[in-house]
This record gives C-alpha cells, sequence and structure tokens, in this order.
C-alpha cells in the first residue's frame, strides 16, 4: 500500500510519497538548489512538497515549463491535489491576453507559465516577483545565453525579499562550466544529484535493457560516399590552396568555427579571397550534410536533400556554391547511383523486425521511435504503417519547413491521447518528444541513430522503464559515424555524472567546514518544513537619492530581442509601445530602427522591401534619425555584391541624411542606445516624445515629402521633379512621356507615378 502524504494543502489520498523525494524537498526548502533527477522519478512531486510549504502569508508560488503542453499539464496536476481554489492555479500562455494575466496574476496563489510570458510581462511591468515566495524552474538545463529562464531569476533575486529557487531537470550538461552556467544564472546554492543506482532510489527503478544493434552499409551507400568524399577532399583541397585551411579534415564544429572567423574577416574588409572561401565553405558543409544522410539515414532522405539541392540551383535566388555542386560530375554521378539505388534501408529493416517482434510479444506495447530527420520519421513511419498490427503516426515539432508542415501544440497534444489510448501504438518522433511534452511511459525507444547529447540521450533513455522493465535499443551503421557519436554520448554522460559527484564532494567539505567539521543537518520532519530567516538578495524599486533615469520608447517588436534587457539592466527607464515610427526614442529628436543584418538584408531583397519607406517615415518625423545595423555576416550571409550593398548605405546616408552605425551585438547595442539617450537627455536637457514631429518643415520640404511618398520615388528623383517641372501641380499634370524625360525617372518610376495620379480611389474595407 502506498503511504500517502498528510498535509492541510494536500488532498487526502492523492499524493503518495517516496523517502529520497522527502529528503530532497527538506534539502531544497533550506536554499536555493538544483535537484538532478533521472526521468520518471517524480521531480513535479519534490517541486508539490516545496511548494506547499511556501504557500503562505498571501505569497505566491511561480513554476514555469517550456511548453504550453507541459505548462498545462503541471496545472491539470496541482488542481487535482491541492486543497487552495482551482480558479486559484493559473495558467499562463501566450494564449491568454496580457490584460487578462495582470488581473488573474493578483487573485492566484500558484501559478504556472511558459517562461517567455512571464519575462514579457515582468519587463512591461504588468506585474513584479517581490510576492513570489518561490520559483519552480522545470527543464532547468535551459537556463543558459538568452533564454527567458535567465531573465527571470536575474529580477527575482532583484525584487523579491525573501527568495527561494527550485531547478528540476534530469541532466543539467556534462561540463562543471554548463553546469555552473546553470547555477549562476539561477541562483542556485546547492546541488542534489540522485542517480538509479542511489541505494534509496535503486526500489522504485525498472531495470532498462540498453542493447546497441549494428547493421550492415548497403553497397550502393558506399558507392556514393566515396564520391561525395572526393567531392569533399577536392573543396578542402582549394581552402588550403587559398590559406584559410591546415587540416586534413573538419568535424561540423569546427566548420562553423571557420565559418565565423571568414566571415569576421569580410566585415573588417576582407579580400576577395576571404568572399570565395566562404562559398566554397558553403559546398562543404552541403557535402557533409548529405554525407551524414547517406551514413546514418539511409538514401531516401539523401535523395530528397538532393531534389532540395536541385530546386535551389535551378531558382533565380539559388547560391553559387549550390550552382557549382550541381555542375560538378562527382555530385552527379551521387545523385544517379541513389537514383539506382534500393530503397530498403537496412535500418528501417531493422526497426520493422524490433517493433514487430515487439507486438508480438506484449500486443499492447507502447513504442517511441526518436530520429534526428523529418524525412526519416516520414519514411520510417509509411513503412511501419504497412506492416499489420503496426499502428505508428508521425510525431515533429511546430516549425514548417519547405513542404513540411509543423504541428501545432494542440495537434501534438491530440497525438500524445490517441498513443496513451492506443489508437497509436508507435510515435515516430524527432526531438520535440525528448523533453517538454507528457509522453506516457513506453515499453520500447528505438534510436535510429546514435546523438552526440549526453542530454537529449537520457532524456530519449528516460522515455521507458518507468512503470515496468524497458527496452532501448540503439541502431548503428557499421563503419560510420555512428560509431563514434554513441561513444561520445556515452563519455559525455560519464563525464556529467562524474562532475556532478565531484560537485556533491565539494559542497559537503564546504558544509562541513560551515559548520565547525560537522555535516549539515537536514530536518526531518515529515512533510518538509519551511525556510527559516532567509537572507534578502535584494530590493524592489529605485534606491534613495537615485539619479533620474534615462527615459527610451520601445517598440513593441523588441520584446524578443536581449536588447531590451540589456537596456533594463543599465536602469534606463522604459517605456513600451507600439511606436509609430522606428524601434527606440531616445529623445525628442532622435529616433533608431533597428536592423539585424539578416533583416536589413530581407528588407532590401526579400519579400519584404520597406526598408526605404521606414527611413522616409523616420527622416520626416524626427530631425536625427539614425539606422542601425547589428551583427556580422553583411556582406556574406546573401549571394550580394558587396557593390550593391555599398551603394545602398551610401544612398540611405547622403540622399536620405540618415546615419547609419554599425554594433556587434545585442549588448553593445543597448549600450550605444543609452549613451545616445544620456547624452541627448542628461546633458543636453532634451525631452523624449515617441510622437515627436519635426518642429517645423518649409514649403520645399513638405513638397518634397509629398512627391516622395510615391512607390519608386526617392528624395533624389523628388527633387529632379519638382526642378524639372516646377511644382506638384505640375508634376501630377505631366504624362508619362513627359515624366521620362526627367534625369532618373525610368519607364517603371513613370509608370508609377501616373498609376497613383490616375487610379480611382478604393479604400479597403
Amino acid at each position: 500500500m502506498p503511504e500517502y502524504v498528510s498535509h492541510p494543502l494536500i488532498k487526502p489520498d492523492t499524493v503518495s510519497s517516496r523517502e529520497y523525494q522527502l529528503t530532497l524537498a527538506r534539502t531544497a526548502l533550506e536554499r536555493s538548489s538544483l535537484i538532478v533527477l533521472p526521468t520518471g522519478l517524480g521531480k513535479t512531486i519534490i517541486a508539490l512538497f516545496v511548494m506547499i510549504e511556501r504557500l503562505g502569508d498571501g505569497k505566491k508560488v511561480l513554476m514555469l515549463s517550456p511548453t504550453k503542453p507541459l505548462v498545462e499539464q503541471h496545472a491539470a496536476f496541482l488542481r487535482r491535489v491541492l486543497t487552495i481554489d482551482p480558479e486559484q492555479v493559473a495558467v499562463f500562455t501566450g494564449s491568454v491576453a496580457p490584460e487578462q494575466r495582470e488581473e488573474v496574476w493578483k487573485r492566484s496563489r500558484v501559478v504556472v507559465s511558459t517562461p517567455q510570458v512571464i519575462e514579457n510581462d515582468v519587463l512591461m511591468k504588468r506585474f513584479d516577483l517581490r510576492d513570489v515566495s518561490l520559483i519552480i524552474f522545470d527543464e532547468a538545463h535551459r537556463a543558459t545565453g538568452d533564454y527567458a529562464y535567465v531573465y527571470i531569476a536575474k529580477k527575482y533575486k532583484e525584487q523579491s525579499s525573501d527568495p527561494l529557487v527550485l531547478g528540476i531537470t534530469a541532466s543539467p550538461g556534462s561540463t562543471p562550466e554548463k553546469i555552473n552556467e546553470v547555477k549562476q544564472n539561477l541562483s542556485i546554492e546547492h546541488v542534489e544529484l540522485k542517480t538509479e543506482n542511489d541505494p534509496d532510489v535503486s526500489p522504485y527503478i525498472y531495470e532498462k535493457d540498453v542493447e546497441w544493434v549494428k547493421v550492415d552499409v548497403p553497397d550502393k551507400a558506399a558507392e556514393i560516399k566515396i564520391l561525395l568524399d572526393s567531392l569533399m577532399d577536392d573543396r578542402l583541397d582549394r581552402l588550403r590552396a587559398m590559406g584559410v585551411l591546415y587540416n586534413t579534415h573538419l568535424n561540423k564544429k569546427e566548420l562553423l568555427m571557420l565559418q565565423a572567423k571568414l566571415q569576421a574577416s569580410i566585415s573588417r574588409g576582407g579580400s576577395p579571397e576571404s568572399y570565395k572561401a566562404v562559398s566554397i565553405l558553403a559546398e562543404i558543409m552541403k557535402i557533409e550534410h548529405a554525407v551524414d544522410l547517406i551514413q546514418t539515414q539511409g538514401v531516401v532522405p539523401l535523395k530528397k536533400y538532393f531534389d532540395r539541392l536541385k530546386e535551389e540551383a535551378g531558382s533565380k535566388g539559388g547560391s553559387k556554391a549550390t550552382k557549382r555542386l550541381m555542375q560538378d560530375a562527382r555530385l552527379a554521378g551521387a545523385i544517379r547511383v541513389a537514383g539506382t539505388a534500393d530503397e530498403v534501408n537496412p535500418k528501417t529493416e531493422k526497426v520493422k523486425e524490433i517493433v514487430v517482434e515487439q507486438l508480438k510479444e506484449k500486443p499492447s506495447s507502447r513504442i517511441i521511435v526518436f530520429t534526428n530527420f523529418r524525412d526519416t520519421a516520414e519514411f520510417v513511419s509509411r513503412e511501419l504503417a504497412a506492416v499489420e498490427g503496426v499502428k505508428p503516426v508521425r510525431f515533429v515539432g511546430q516549425a514548417s519547413k519547405l513542404n513540411d508542415k509543423g504541428l501545432s501544440q494542440k495537434k501534438q497534444v491530440e497525438i500524445l491521447d490517441a498513443f496513451r489510448a492506443g489508437e497509436f501504438n508507435t510515435l515516430i518522433a524527432t526531438s520535440v518528444a525528448e523533453e517538454g511534452l507528457d509522453i506516457p511511459s513506453t515499453d520500447l525507444v528505438i534510436f535510429y541513430e546514435p546523438v552526440p547529447s549526453e542530454i537529449r540521450s537520457i532524456q530519449r533513455r528516460g522515455r521507458t522503464g518507468r512503470n515496468a522493465v524497458g527496452r532501448v535499443i540503439v541502431l548503428i551503421s557499421k563503419g560510420t559515424r555512428d560509431e563514434g557519436t554513441y561513444r561520445v554520448s556515452q563519455a559525455k554522460e560519464k563525464k556529467m555524472y562524474r562532475t556532478m559527484n565531484d560537485m556533491k564532494d565539494g559542497q559537503r567539505m564546504s558544509d562541513m567546514l560551515e559548520n565547525g567539521g560537522a555535516p549539515a543537518k537536514i530536518p526531518e520532519t515529515t512533510p518538509p518544513l519551511p525556510a527559516q530567516g532567509q537572507t534578502s538578495l535584494g530590493e524592489f524599486g529605485p534606491k534613495a537619492g537615485a539619479k533620474e533615469a534615462i527615459e527610451i520608447y520601445v517598440d513593441m517588436r523588441e520584446m524578443r530581442s536581449a536588447v531590451v534587457k540589456n537596456l533594463e539592466d543599465m536602469k534606463a527607464s522604459l517605456s513600451i509601445r507600439t511606436l509609430d515610427v522606428g524601434d527606440y526614442v531616445l529623445s525628442d529628436r532622435v529616433c533608431v530602427e533597428r536592423k539585424t543584418t539578416d533583416d536589413f538584408l530581407d528588407t532590401l531583397f526579400g519579400a519584404d522591401r520597406s526598408l526605404f519607406e521606414q527611413i522616409i517615415a523616420m527622416k520626416h518625423a524626427y530631425m536625427r534619425p539614425l539606422l542601425l545595423i547589428e551583427g556580422d555576416g553583411l556582406y556574406t550571409k546573401r549571394r550580394i555584391s558587396p557593390n550593391v550593398i555599398h551603394g545602398v548605405l551610401a544612398s540611405i546616408a547622403v540622399d536620405y541624411g540618415v546615419t547609419v552605425l554599425f554594433t556587434a551585438n545585442e549588448a553593445e547595442t543597448a549600450s550605444f542606445l543609452f549613451s545616445i539617450a544620456r547624452r541627448e537627455q542628461a546633458e543636453r536637457k532634451r525631452s523624449v516624445n515617441p510622437h515627436a514631429q519635426k518642429a517645423s518643415h518649409t514649403l520645399a520640404e513638405r513638397q518634397e515629402y509629398l512627391v516622395s511618398a510615391i512607390s519608386e520615388v526617392g528624395p533624389v528623383i523628388s527633387k529632379n521633379l519638382l526642378r524639372h517641372f516646377g511644382s506638384v501641380k505640375n508634376i501630377v499634370s505631366a504624362s508619362k512621356e513627359e515624366l521620362m524625360e526627367v534625369d532618373k525617372v525610368g519607364e517603371k518610376t513613370a509608370a508609377k507615378i501616373r498609376e497613383v495620379m490616375d487610379s480611382e480611389y478604393r479604400p479597403r474595407e
């Protein structure tokens, strides 16, 4: 009989406990902790035990999870077991209106949310975190870089008078650096690790039978690889001849590092050889991907990839790298061999064999087949569908790709419910099923290929062996990179546990020193007791005597960038709203349009060619408009001549009178913006107005603005037209032929002008 927890905030006979869960919860109540526990051992139960001791005196608990389905799963569990009013357990996701969230926050005791929603709400000052007594970070290993967990933890430390953090994960990372980054970003003071071999955990562990199954590589696949290797060697030789490469071979990580190095060289005014090297490197990366596919996935995904390369090479916007590859006889040979190869893949045949055997032995089995690629998932699903008794379903992420629409989170939940109910018995899944979704426990997990990440490997294996003995089978193509990948994953996992144990030993020694040589005592009370006397880690609100804050207006669209968070760190007073013009308003005369290099190139050569409209709008609204271009790769990311980009920048600066600035990253952008705003407001004593217009326009400026607003007409042509015809009235009356007599006005521009003048007005309904 299970031993149920008795507590005023937990409904009777709803939550059973295990001693290791209570021990970990007691520890987590003492200080902010990161708990590392294998999948399926009740991390949510531990979070619940800590939560019930921190709910009190008008305080609330915030629980964060990466995805909407997992948020809803946690909320449903809490509503089912807690004695508090279910209405006081709130769900915050992007589908809940901001105004509604603000009101719900005030009356809720527990809020379960995706982190991006909380990040935005705190940035927008809809609410703060001062009354939050505990934040639970689910899948805490995500707390790196610019992920929303990092910002939320930082603001919590600043705003709460009694903060407590609980991070939970199955796999925090393999190196001390990665683990320490998570600890630092979440203000974690203590790490607790439990493995399946710990004596207090092992009684609850079902055995996982992990088996490696090696499969032969077909002769045709080996023939294709020989051709691709020859092609790869040729391109590497070219780079070596140019003096940009000295190694005989590069792995994927090294290729990316070389690409970044070359792009940095180009951004500093590199030689024509640098541009050529970047293009050759693009060919190498495409060849590398083809090799990966033929070795680990088979001929069908490779043929689909070749089809995409053909389509790109034949398109107007196709890259030079792809066009050159498609003209190479060796790639043509590889395509020809792939076309004649048997589509039967030994890996797929082995999957069919294993699945049939499992269902024969246990017809009610649930099986997951993990693969890295959507094309493979589609092919395997189709092959299994032809096998009697197998009911497969493909399970991929939300992002839509070329000719491949992703699954919405709603559809994902529907598929998992059907899988749980038995409508499907085999899930063919990409990485989306590794974390962040409520995947039912399964009898068998198959790795179509090994993965180099210890985190992903642990999460995949954790999908089996929860309620009964589970099987894990890893398919490995003989003599291919599969073998190396599996060894790397195993080594990383061993290193992670070794690192975690070393950190635990270090903590234990530190605790003993702090306690005069005695081990730190953990209260034995069950259920856990609340922590007492927590030291404040930060005060909310402005400090007494602080100087008046620098005010910056920010457009809503910038909320996703780290620029806003960096500005907040600099203590800027941010007003976030939908701006009529620009992205940042720094004073009554300075407005900034921020573009990443990708944004800049898209607005010039992509579907959204709105750059000059934005430039004109800024120019007519503010006296000192600025265009800020952020990041590298301006001359290397697209197949565009540097001379063309130089011409555009020259036109923006000279013809439109808009200053162009360049920054390396979001942090540098924020620093630049803050410096300008401080100069304008603190030194020049200028006010800030998001609706500013130039104080006055001369008649000539108003005429130029009116004419330049016509599509295809900029400030230069506008002035030429006015000089030639003498007035706006005469321009309106001019024929197409008369317009074409003006300098820089061609047939297309003249036609556009006449279209605007002659067309009947039809407002949008």
